[in-house]
């Protein structure tokens, strides 16, 4: 059923021409509007029914994703909410876009939307063309192949297990594996499984796999009760804002960061626990939205080098342009191109980009099942055409700005409430003065048809799909000043 005859049907548009032409934002309803509380009685249905098969304590409400549209999300109550999450970060057009549509539609895309082959074994025709067409143009600059995976999670883990193996074929020097290591590995033993570490912030989030989840620590609720590798977690900055009238505290900072960073170095490796590998996310979302400065960000990558070990940047929040840049690091001038960069969400698969060395040199060393998705690379292929036709990135950092000056206006207007205002692009957050008012404030916002999220211990984000306009941002600023002025 095509896009403009089901929103028809939902009562989402007024008439049959205002959604002529591809524009999802000529689909959208006018503003939010809401029927009951969130979660409205459908909803609390729904969810006593998931709970009967599964923990649904994390459920806010039941999304009636036919409904949804652009930047609307609809939930089964019939409540229309302006989506500024857009299901944790990871949609890039919105609900319902008419490219993505497209695709599914297409009777020649049939057999890879119903077909999933073992890729690492029986990769076809044309996953072989996707990965040359679709990934590799976006490629970070310096980072000529390519990994696909399944997800977040998955894609970190994997890019872990690049980082140790890269590690231990140069201490190999190129020879085969030794008859030691290969027994050994069988128990978990050295030579075969080394005891190595890899480097990772606190606040920072990497996925709930069990690699990952070592170089995860963001929440307590995470790791709890899971064992974990004994590896290093050095300071992430946490700067003063307005950052232009804090610049001296915020270098120092940074050098504190570092130092600590440069000491974990050197005390992993006395205790024969080198660190191999660190991973960074250029903005530390799950954790609660912190930021480094360019210059952390150039001091680290020289620091990892100087010890021999490799840096993962870990794209997978910030990747795709939310930041008003394709890649968030790029904001950084990094000397050189980063090692690894992973990606997932708003491009609907997962994996990373690698230098050559990474390429492990025997099979099965990364290796899964599936390898990837060849129903979601087409899915990315319409969302990055899409991108680049209607200048998205451009028009997020565009939005971004006037999102950004707004939340600045309104932390003026309410210092006791809104907090810290900090961002790039439309990729950004604010604090509150705890977290027991900043989650009464959500559920404000949210019965007043605001969809925002929560991240770290205090702080609210914004996550907002490419096609955010500056009418978007007005429309949200406006909810966001209703709700303080009578909180």
């Amino acid at each position: 059923m095509r896009a403009s005859r089901l929103l028809q049907l939902h009562g989402l548009l007024h008439t049959r021409s205002s959604c002529r032409g591809n524009s999802v934002l000529s689909q959208e309803p006018s503003g939010p509007k809401m029927q009951t509380q969130i979660p409205g009685p459908k909803s609390k249905r729904f969810m006593h029914d998931l709970e009967k098969t599964q923990n649904a304590l994390s459920t806010i409400f039941v999304l009636d994703v036919e409904k949804s549209i652009g930047n609307y999300a609809v939930d089964v109550d019939g409540n229309i909410m302006l989506d500024v999450y857009e299901q944790i970060a990871s949609l890039a057009l919105g609900y319902n876009h008419p490219a993505i549509q497209k695709v599914f539609q297409n009777p020649a895309n049939l057999s890879q939307l119903v077909n999933r082959p073992a890729l690492g074994v029986h990769p076809t025709p044309q996953f072989i063309k996707q990965i040359n067409e679709t990934l590799l143009p976006i490629a970070p600059k310096g980072l000529e192949h390519v990994q696909p995976m399944m997800c977040g999670s998955c894609s970190n883990e994997n890019a872990i297990k690049a980082m140790c193996i890269w590690h231990a074929n140069k201490l190999r020097d190129g020879k085969a594996f030794s008859e030691e290591e290969l027994k050994s590995s069988m128990y978990n033993k050295s030579p075969g499984c080394p005891t190595v570490s890899i480097m990772s912030f606190e606040g920072g989030f990497h996925g709930r796999t069990f690699g990952a989840l070592s170089c995860t620590h963001s929440k307590p609720i995470h790791k709890l009760d899971i064992p974990s590798f004994d590896w290093p977690a050095a300071p992430f900055p946490r700067y003063k804002y307005p950052l232009e009238e804090n610049q001296r505290e915020n270098a120092k900072e940074d050098e504190r960061c570092l130092a600590r960073v440069e000491e974990l170095f050197h005390e992993y490796k006395s205790k024969n626990n080198p660190v191999v590998g660190v991973v960074v996310e250029p903005i530390q979302s799950e954790g609660g939205d912190f930021h480094g400065s360019p210059m952390f960000f150039q001091r680290l990558q020289k620091i990892t080098k100087q010890n021999n070990a490799a840096l993962l940047i870990d794209e997978v929040q910030t990747g795709l342009g939310a930041t008003g840049k394709f890649w968030a690091h790029e904001h950084f001038n990094l000397p050189e191109s980063p090692d690894i960069v992973t990606f997932s969400k708003k491009f609907q698969t997962g994996g990373y980009f690698a230098k050559a060395e990474y390429q492990p040199k025997q099979p099965y060393r990364i290796f899964n099942t599936w390898m990837g998705e060849p129903a979601k690379m087409l899915v990315l292929d319409a969302v990055l055409k899409t991108v680049k036709q209607e200048n998205l990135i451009e028009s997020t950092r565009k939005t971004g700005d006037v999102l950004l000056a707004g939340l600045k206006d309104l932390s003026k207007r309410f210092p006791q409430l809104i907090l810290n205002i900090r961002g790039r692009g439309t990729f950004c957050a604010f604090d509150m003065t705890n977290a027991s008012i900043r989650d009464k404030y959500l559920v404000q916002m949210r019965n007043a048809g605001i969809q925002m999220g929560a991240c770290g211990d205090i702080a609210v984000r914004f996550r907002p799909a490419l096609v955010f306009t500056e009418k978007h941002a007005n429309i949200v600023l406006d909810k966001m000043n209703e709700v303080a002025k009578n909180f």
